[in-house]
């Protein structure tokens, strides 16, 4: 049987991390190391230079081996990689994530670098990620066969699939778009709230303002004009 090790940055119990884990239990033997709280936008940073800690976990799927970590998403692929997953995983899913990965947000996604470290390690990795909304109606209506197809093909060295699901209701999506570029646009125009604090330092808040304008043919219009968006990304190597 194949084995699938999954982490995510949005911590071991998000709602996109149990949909993902479940789709994947039809697929292979399920392995998951993941944050236990919140770390979105840490990009492929490991820990270095002091220890991290895994420890197993309940799951509320059934059959899934799980183990939290305080470590990084890259960090819970390594150790996933390198000391649970005996024999190594066959394959590597990153997400659910709540909200998109697309442009410019995938140099500081930790979704998409938790997929950059499994593509390090020579395994088949694929990022999902859906719109940072409630409805996950298209995701789970396509998640299945989306899994079905990209495991079918390897992405190459150094590539990882990046996949994105829009927030509409099923019946307004036009389906799944393939190939898709990386948008050169920003997804994000980001300004920072200022405020200054009782001792005289600067307190700044990121405010990012959406963009929603980009090239045919990429993924920020695919998942604009509610399609699935399938693309290769490559690492920097």
């Amino acid at each position: 049987m194949k084995k699938i090790l999954i982490t995510n940055d949005d911590g071991i119990y998000a709602d996109g991390l149990i949909r993902l884990a479940t789709a994947a239990r039809e697929f292979g033997e399920v392995y998951i190391v993941a944050p236990h709280d919140q770390r979105s936008a840490v990009s492929h940073s490991i820990t270095l230079r002091h220890s991290f800690e895994a420890w197993k976990e309940d799951f509320p799927v059934e059959g899934v081996h799980a183990y939290a970590c305080n470590g990084t998403p890259a960090d819970c692929i390594r150790i996933g990689v390198l000391n649970i997953v005996k024999g190594k995983p066959d394959y590597i899913f990153s997400g659910i994530n709540y909200g998109f990965n697309a442009a410019s947000d995938l140099q500081y996604s930790a979704t998409v670098g938790a997929a950059f470290e499994g593509a390090f390690q020579n395994v088949p990795s694929i990022a999902f990620s859906e719109d940072a909304t409630e409805c996950h109606e298209v995701t789970d209506h396509y998640l299945h066969s989306v899994i079905e197809e990209l495991l079918k093909e390897a992405p190459g060295k150094n590539y990882i699939w990046n996949v994105n699901f829009p927030g509409c209701h099923l019946s307004e999506c036009g389906g799944i778009l393939r190939d898709r570029s990386v948008s050169a646009a920003e997804f994000f125009i980001d300004c920072y709230h200022e405020t200054t604090l009782l001792n005289g330092h600067t307190s700044y808040m990121v405010e990012g303002i959406r963009n929603y304008t980009a090239e045919e043919n990429s993924d920020l219009h695919a998942i604009f004009n509610n399609y699935v968006s399938i693309g290769k990304v490559k690492n920097f190597m």
